[in-house]
């Protein structure tokens, strides 16, 4: 039998999938499961935009440009204006979701070896996405105890070889919600410019800060031109995970140049999700208002519940829709997997990312999970009650 690569055979499961065929099993036995693990917002899709698909006039279903259509790139250039971020619509390539741009933004700045620094916990797919690029993630550690903060800078300087090409963050943070503060951003760009690196910033959550706290993008600071790499989505934006349609942002002209001829290889983004995403541009204010305060309603509803709930310790989240819990247990999969398999109240249960799967340092986080709050008020309540009775009766 022929051999499967080692690529392949080193390429991690999901830690946010893998417990679906419990959840399937369980779904067979008649429970009813809340999902926790997975950032699927139950907010409609702008109407705007489904209704740009439905009244298409086109003939053909064609190919687009490679970088994404003219007028869609421009639309794009003056969203972002509207944000305090001044970038042309050629600095700007459409992707098929951040996931395509983010491979790129890899295959683009790093050879075989090559070495990316990473503040973790971090959304489990960059582990993925460097193993397919056979690049290699070296972590520096952010903790629950001061809410997952910016680790401090001499940390990132130690981690520094010949072989280290960027640092990636993920702001607002997937899966801590940590929102990294205009001060944190500037510190970071002070040492890719003094080493001489890339600066990543996955950005896909931008609208969703809480608090009256600003969002600060690595675009916004002078001086990064050359060295900052911007990642975005509709996914979250306007609730269009499956329209697959991600941006590649960057001002580092020779950057572009050499992400367009990945674009190139793969021909071009998906044309009728371009058009919804187009449209989708056009979605009031008063859509993102009213999303922001159901968000912060779940997010002031999930962590007091969490806090309730002895030997449970939460980070409270300023951005995104996730939180991680630590919990009083040894090891979260064999939790997430027995809560699906073996416990219930009145016929429901609850489904969890166990959190290690964020981190790429071994034996970190094996007592956390990341909880996505994508859920209403009563789910969320009703979620949290199962999770807390759970733990009374759990046995490691």
């Amino acid at each position: 039998m022929p051999n499967i690569s080692k690529k392949g055979l080193s390429m991690p499961a999901s830690p946010i999938r893998k417990l679906v065929p419990y959840a399937e099993k369980a779904y067979q036995d008649g429970k009813t499961v809340y999902h926790l693990n997975i950032g699927q917002p139950d907010i409609k899709t702008p109407e705007i935009a489904l209704d740009a698909v439905k009244i298409h006039s086109l003939d053909i279903l064609a190919y687009t440009r490679s970088e994404g259509s003219e007028e869609y790139r421009k639309k794009i250039a003056n969203y972002y204006k509207k944000n305090h971020i001044d970038v042309s619509h050629n600095d700007i390539i459409v992707t098929t979701g951040g996931s395509e741009a983010l491979l790129f933004a890899f295959g683009s700045i790093m050879d075989n070896d090559d070495e990316i620094i990473i503040p973790e916990p971090f959304y489990a797919n960059y582990n993925g996405f460097s193993t397919a690029s056979n690049v290699k993630v070296v972590p520096v550690i952010s903790k629950i105890e001061n809410n997952f903060a910016l680790p401090a800078i001499e940390e990132f300087e130690k981690l520094i070889t010949p072989k280290t090409k960027a640092i990636l963050i993920c702001n607002p943070g997937n899966p801590t919600g940590y929102l990294y503060s205009k001060e944190e951003i500037k510190k970071l760009a002070s040492i890719v410019k003094k080493h001489d690196l890339f600066l990543i910033a996955d950005e896909v959550y931008r609208e969703f800060v809480y608090d009256g706290i600003e969002f600060y993008s690595i675009m916004q600071q002078e001086g990064l031109e050359d060295n900052a790499i911007m990642i975005d989505s509709v996914s979250k934006r306007y609730s269009m995970c499956g329209a697959r349609i991600g941006y590649l942002v960057s001002r580092n002209k020779e950057f572009i140049k050499t992400a367009l001829k990945f674009a190139q290889a793969r021909l071009s983004p998906p044309t009728l999700a371009q058009i919804a995403s187009e449209a989708a541009l056009d979605t009031p204010q008063s859509y993102f208002d009213e999303v922001i305060e159901e968000y912060v309603n779940r997010r002031n509803t999930l962590i007091k519940e969490l806090e309730k709930i002895e030997g449970v310790k939460v980070a409270k989240p300023n951005g995104a829709f996730y939180c991680i819990a630590e919990l009083p247990i040894k090891n979260a999969d064999n939790f997430a997997q027995w809560l699906l398999e073996s416990f219930e109240i009145n016929g429901e249960t609850v489904m969890v990312a166990p959190a290690a799967g964020f981190y790429s340092t071994p034996g970190v986080g094996l007592n956390q999970i990341r909880i996505a709050y994508v859920l209403n008020e009563n789910s969320l309540k009703k979620a949290v009650h199962i999770l807390a009775e759970a733990l009374k009766v759990y046995k490691d």
